[in-house]
């Protein structure tokens, strides 16, 4: 508690000031989202609400921002359109069953995110390479980027148009001026945001100057949203009552709220990495699944779209000052504050200044370094950084992650497979040693396999594994098998130094081979990397 208090308390005039910052770039973003998955605007801001507010003050990672975000508006699309259809069709037609559907939906969601954090699936985050991590960072700014560019058109007749002549010249001249006071403020002072004072500063001259640009307001309002005014976050009743219509749905719920988890734990603890890079410091990726999940489940009771943690937004935050878990809290409630209270002020915001803060989020996002080291590190590394910036900016950011994982762990298989030795030599009782070298498991068991010569070898064998583990249950069974054919062939077989664990693994299964494997071994070698192996364990 009193760490807690000490984080509310330590920074309070920047995570205060970056807080509002972040507030203001969440209502467009919150309200496209919305858009994209078919619902009203409203709906996309209280989940942004909700999900800041609880991440806030519980998530593993100070400063870092969460809400209604574009990954799972698009997981959201079939489900909600889906439950539409059914309500159309049934005898007493109900409408929006599809959104009653994602609050059902959000239920599950929170369950298994807060399962996850409880069985500490957090930590696997740790695995992700360094090129995968790379990647992601640069596809999710050129998908930030792309994103920005919808803000460029205008809706005519019911068509999505460029933006053209004055009209796009103003919004490039703003989106210049915002940049601009973003690049060079920091130069002259720190003590005030410099995103926070661009929007301020814009938006000041486009109202008082009487100039006509595209605004919050006129951004809802073109997507088909009544405005940004609204009461308070209610209570879904409702949809416990709706539980009879999922009879033959229920496949579809539950695939979508497993694939809605997977997707926000994914993006979540991607952004507390990468957040943990920026501020040098460590967040909890356990943690942070807990209050995704339990963020999730109060958006399905109370009327939210749910989702996860918003890259872009958290560096703003970070970028701006805000270290805290005030940040994150402050923004949530100001969201909130402009629902009930500053609608008609906030919607008058122009869109220029917002897009503008992020295309500086996209400058300071993307690794430009990249540039430089391409030709520098391992080809298999290059082409998995590439790859997953490619595939971050085609599909979606979890399918990337999980791509490029798979594509390093091919290739760190691959290359330790080939690393495989086998030492051979002959003792003065004419029994033959091979002395492994080099890790034994599911890539290498061809390559151990061919190692070996049974006809030719002589009547003692000894297999030294004083340099080689045996990794998995693959290379427990090659063991085995290699053991067999020499006693097969009527030879004496001993293994030497293998680890305890592979002793036990192998007596498990076979109680034989006690008389096989030799334990009293005279080598100090052994017996310091034994003990290092135990105490890793």
């Amino acid at each position: 508690m009193k760490q807690i208090f000490r984080n509310f308390t330590f920074n309070p005039k920047d995570d205060i000031l970056s807080g509002l910052t972040v507030a203001l770039a969440l209502v467009p973003e919150a309200v496209a989202f919305a858009f994209v998955a078919g619902i009203d605007p409203l709906v996309g801001l209280y989940g942004a609400f909700m999900m800041g507010l609880v991440t806030s003050l519980f998530g593993g990672r100070p400063g870092m921002i969460s809400g209604a975000t574009g990954a799972m508006a698009v997981v959201m699309v079939h489900l909600i359109q889906k439950g539409n259809e059914v309500g159309v069709a049934m005898a007493e037609p109900i409408q929006n069953l599809g959104l009653q559907w994602l609050f059902i939906t959000l239920l599950f969601v929170g369950v298994i995110q807060v399962l996850a954090g409880v069985l500490k699936l957090g930590k696997f985050v740790r695995l992700i390479p360094h090129p995968v991590m790379m990647g992601f960072v640069n596809g999710l700014a050129i998908v930030i980027f792309l994103s920005q560019l919808g803000m460029f058109k205008t809706t005519v007749d019911g068509q999505q148009q460029w933006i053209q002549g004055m009209e796009l010249y103003t919004m490039l001249g703003l989106v210049g001026l915002t940049m601009a006071i973003m690049w060079l403020l920091p130069k002259l002072t720190t003590k005030v945001p410099a995103a926070l004072t661009g929007i301020l500063v814009v938006a000041a001259i486009t109202i008082f100057g009487g100039i006509e640009v595209s605004t919050v307001g006129s951004f809802i309002r073109d997507g088909g949203g009544q405005g940004l005014k609204g009461s308070l976050p209610e209570f879904q009743f409702q949809i416990f009552g709706l539980i009879d219509t999922l009879d033959g749905h229920w496949s579809l719920i539950l695939s979508t709220a497993f694939l809605l988890a997977a997707v926000g734990l994914i993006e979540s603890l991607m952004t507390l990495n990468l957040v943990d890079d920026l501020t040098e410091t460590r967040g909890s990726g356990n943690r942070e699944c807990v209050a995704q999940g339990g963020a999730n489940l109060l958006n399905g009771l109370f009327g939210g779209m749910g989702g996860c943690a918003m890259i872009g937004q958290s560096i703003i935050n970070v970028n701006s000052g805000g270290r805290g878990r005030l940040s994150g809290f402050t923004a949530s409630v100001a969201l909130l504050l402009f629902i009930l209270f500053g609608a008609e002020y906030i919607e008058q915001i122009p869109i220029a200044a917002l897009v503008g803060v992020m295309f500086m989020v996209v400058i300071g996002t993307f690794a430009w370094s990249s540039f430089r080291i391409l030709n520098k590190i391992p080809l298999a590394d290059a082409v998995v950084l590439i790859a997953v910036s490619a595939i971050t900016v085609w599909q979606d950011l979890a399918v990337a992650v999980i791509a490029g994982v798979i594509m390093s762990a091919l290739v760190f298989a691959w290359q330790n497979a080939t690393k495989i030795r086998a030492r051979k030599s002959t003792k003065s009782n004419g029994t033959k040693v091979y002395e492994i070298w080099g890790p034994l498991f599911f890539g290498s068991v061809q390559s151990f396999n061919s190692k070996f010569d049974v006809k030719a070898d002589p009547q003692q064998v000894e297999i030294d594994f004083i340099e080689s583990r045996v990794s998995d249950q693959s290379g427990m069974e090659a063991l085995r098998n290699i053991v067999d054919k020499y006693l097969n062939a009527g030879k004496e077989v001993k293994l030497t130094h293998l680890s305890p664990e592979c002793k036990m693994l192998l007596l498990k299964a076979d109680q034989r081979f006690d008389k096989y494997i030799e334990s009293s071994i005279d080598d100090p070698r052994y017996h310091v990397v034994t003990d290092l192996v135990d105490r890793e364990v």
